[in-house]
C-alpha cells in the first residue's frame, strides 16, 4: 500500500472510531470557529467550502454568513463523520461530500473562501492538498487554516512536544502556502487558536 493510501486509511480509522459524540469532547469551540469564519470575509450569497468538515459543525456558521442564496459545501474523507453530521441535521445547512482532499470533485474557482479546520497536518501530502484548495478557490479568495487552540496548547493536552517539522509552524506554513498559490496574510498561533489566513493569488 502506498504511503498516501496508508495515511488515509489511518485517518479514516482514527476519526471513524470517534465520530459518534465527537463534539461532546469539544463543546466550547463555537466562538473560535465564528471568529475564524469572520476572517474569511464572506458576503451574502457567497460560496464557502469547509474542507475536512468532520461533523460539519461549521456549516451552520457559514450558512449564517452567506444566507439562503449562498453555497455551502462540507467535504470529508471519513464516512462515519459525515453520517454523524447528517444525524445532527447539518445536511440541511449545505451539501456534504465524501472525498479525498488531494482530489477534490469540484470545479476550478468554485469558492470564495475555504475553511480548513484541523485538516492540513492530517493530509498525506499537505502541499498537494493546499494546491487543490487553491484550484477550487477563485483568485482573491481566502483560506483559513484553523484550529480552535494553538499548537503549544494542543501539544500539552496530548503530552507531546512541538515538532519543528510541523507543517503549521512558521516559516514552513508560509512557504508551503506560497508554493501552492496562496499568500499568507496572517499567522496567529496563540494559546486559544491557530489561524493561518491566506489569499489566493491570481
Amino acid at each position: 500500500m502506498a504511503t498516501g493510501e496508508s495515511e488515509q486509511r489511518r485517518v479514516r480509522e482514527f476519526f471513524g472510531a470517534r465520530a459518534v459524540g465527537w463534539e461532546t469532547r469539544y463543546p466550547d469551540d463555537t466562538p473560535a470557529y465564528e471568529a475564524a469564519i469572520a476572517e474569511l470575509g464572506l458576503a451574502p450569497a457567497g460560496r464557502a467550502l469547509d474542507a475536512g468538515c468532520g461533523t460539519a459543525r461549521a456549516l451552520p456558521l457559514l450558512r449564517a454568513v452567506v444566507g439562503p442564496a449562498g453555497t455551502v459545501v462540507g467535504l470529508d474523507l471519513t464516512p462515519e463523520m459525515l453520517r454523524e453530521a447528517v444525524r445532527l441535521g447539518r445536511h440541511r445547512q449545505g451539501a456534504l461530500l465524501e472525498a479525498d482532499g488531494a482530489r477534490l470533485p469540484l470545479r476550478a474557482h468554485a469558492f470564495d473562501a475555504v475553511l480548513a479546520a484541523g485538516l492540513v497536518h492530517h493530509l498525506p501530502d499537505p502541499a498537494l492538498g493546499l494546491r487543490e484548495l487553491a484550484r477550487v478557490t477563485r483568485p482573491g479568495g481566502r483560506l483559513a487554516v484553523f484550529h480552535p487552540v494553538g499548537r503549544a496548547t494542543l501539544a500539552a493536552r496530548r503530552g507531546h512536544e512541538l515538532r519543528p517539522d510541523d507543517i503549521r509552524a512558521a516559516p514552513r506554513i508560509g512557504q508551503v502556502l506560497s508554493e501552492a498559490g496562496w499568500d499568507l496574510t496572517l499567522l496567529d498561533d496563540a494559546e486559544d487558536r491557530y489561524l493561518a489566513l491566506a489569499v489566493r493569488r491570481g
